[in-house]
């Protein structure tokens, strides 16, 4: 039998890889969306704890759409570093799909966390509202008096329900009583978080020849695009912690509180994180860094993706590069377009 999520945690793992959410390997199968139709699925995987399994056991039918948040949470959070020296890069038949890049307790572990929990409540909840799932469908609770000019319709998007099934399942390992566990909890919530303060009024007008005469407006998460960019303001102003140790009935605790007390302490909706990052520019399998070698960069840009900065100084290689692209293009009456094709030569920049 072939198991969907065989890349799982595996049991007896070394400790380092403790601070891993076990779902995140759920990206990696490509049989995931086979998961609703293996009800013996949950008990046959090695590694999750005891509340992973009574979830994956009440929930089974939305575990595909688990697996797709992380999907998704990932490949935002791909988009958003394209042009960082460290571009959320996974590694192909590792357990530890990001490397030992979240091992410490970085801004990029933060983000990570953030976006990846925030992927699963954003595909859940719109697996529900499309009707995919038995368990769960629209949100009935956030309706409230019509407004001016239009009137409750369609179906409004249940986040919390997505929410809950994001924190029970991401955040059922982060139970420590260390530093680790408080930051993780605290990121993985304020993925979510940034879910429910995005939802909107979505309308649709009615009416002879779109008129509009009367509107019909539900609840709607926003497109994850703008989940993915809020969060990546997150992470540029994350807020850097120290670890306390103090002494509670259940023994020793590590708490976090903020470095520099001048400074507005975090909310819920920001990152926190307590470790420094490597710079990133030389691989090292230490810090699961790749470097930048070889990484296209922008001669015209002053940031951080342009190749004074990228590149760490090294100076870059220029070549040049043909492409064949649509053009001439010309539209039709009725209704069709018609292009050639060209080659256009293109100056490409990358690392030394």
């Amino acid at each position: 039998m072939v198991y969907v999520l065989c890349v799982l945690l595996l049991s007896g793992l070394p400790r380092a890889l403790a601070t891993y959410p076990i779902w995140w390997s759920l990206a990696v199968g490509h049989q995931y969306s086979s998961l609703a139709s293996q009800p013996i699925l949950c008990s046959s995987i090695p590694g999750l704890v005891p509340k992973q399994l009574r979830f994956c056991r009440n929930y089974v039918e939305i575990m595909p759409s688990v697996a797709q948040g992380v999907k998704i949470g990932i490949q935002e959070c791909q988009h958003q570093f394209r042009g960082r020296r460290w571009n959320c890069t996974t590694v192909n038949d590792n357990l530890a799909i990001f490397g030992p890049v979240l091992d410490r307790a970085t801004r990029e572990s933060a983000f990570v966390h953030a976006i990846a929990s925030a992927g699963v409540a954003f595909a859940v909840t719109r697996a529900c509202a499309e009707g995919s799932a038995t368990i769960c469908s629209c949100d009935t609770r956030r309706k409230g008096p019509p407004g001016d000019g239009w009137k409750w319709g369609g179906c409004s998007e249940d986040v919390e329900f997505g929410n809950m099934v994001s924190r029970e399942f991401a955040d059922a390992r982060e139970n420590r009583p260390d530093a680790r566990s408080a930051m993780n909890r605290h990121n993985n919530e304020a993925g979510r978080i940034s879910i429910t303060d995005h939802m909107y009024l979505k309308c649709k007008c009615h009416g002879l020849s779109g008129s509009c005469e009367v509107k019909t407006c539900w609840w709607s998460q926003p497109d994850f695009r703008v989940i993915g960019d809020y969060m990546k303001d997150k992470y540029d102003s994350a807020s850097e912690m120290v670890v306390e140790k103090h002494r509670e009935s259940r023994g020793w605790v590590e708490t976090l509180r903020p470095k520099y007390a001048y400074f507005k302490p975090p909310t819920e909706t920001d990152l926190v994180y307590y470790e420094s990052s490597p710079n990133f520019c030389e691989p090292n399998p230490e810090t699961g860094s790749f470097g930048t070698r070889d990484r296209v960069c922008n001669l015209t840009s002053h940031g951080i993706d342009g190749c004074d900065l990228l590149c760490c100084g090294r100076g870059h290689n220029t070549r040049t590069e043909k492409r064949k692209e649509k053009c001439h293009c010309i539209f039709h009456w009725c209704c069709y377009v018609s292009c050639q094709e060209c080659t256009r030569i293109y100056d490409v920049h990358t690392c030394k």
